[in-house]
């Protein structure tokens, strides 16, 4: 079945950088749009970004543009999230999702496939 398996995740101060990564199985991986969204303590579930199914494309939401950078690897089944400048703002559960790449848009609408997603806590 498909997995998706975030990892990465931890506790860092304000202005330190992390990086997570989404390790997927089960699925032609080079078929999928990637997206990565967070869930904050009392929030709704927010897309953070994603990345087109052959890397070409990436959006970012404006809380993360030129902090955030989304890539992956196909050859590895992975996506990345690196974050730097963090803020305690981006304190959430960090979820990667796959969404088709028949679908259009690319990264606004229904994701098939979800992780189970990793904390990430940044403390001021």
């Amino acid at each position: 079945q498909v997995q998706l398996v975030e990892s990465g995740g931890g506790l860092v101060q304000a202005g330190d950088s992390l990086r997570l990564s989404c390790a997927a199985s089960g699925l032609t991986f080079s078929s999928w749009n990637l997206g990565w969204f967070r869930q904050a303590p009392g929030k709704e579930r927010a897309f953070v970004g994603g990345i087109s199914w052959g890397g070409e494309y990436t959006h970012y939401e404006d809380f993360v543009k030129g902090r955030f950078t989304i890539s992956r690897d196909n050859a590895k089944n992975m996506v990345y999230l690196q974050m730097n400048s963090l803020k305690p703002d981006d304190t959430a559960v960090y979820y990667c999702a796959a969404r088709t790449r028949l679908a259009t848009p690319l990264f606004r609408g229904r994701y098939d496939y979800w992780g189970h997603g990793t904390q990430v806590t940044v403390s001021s």
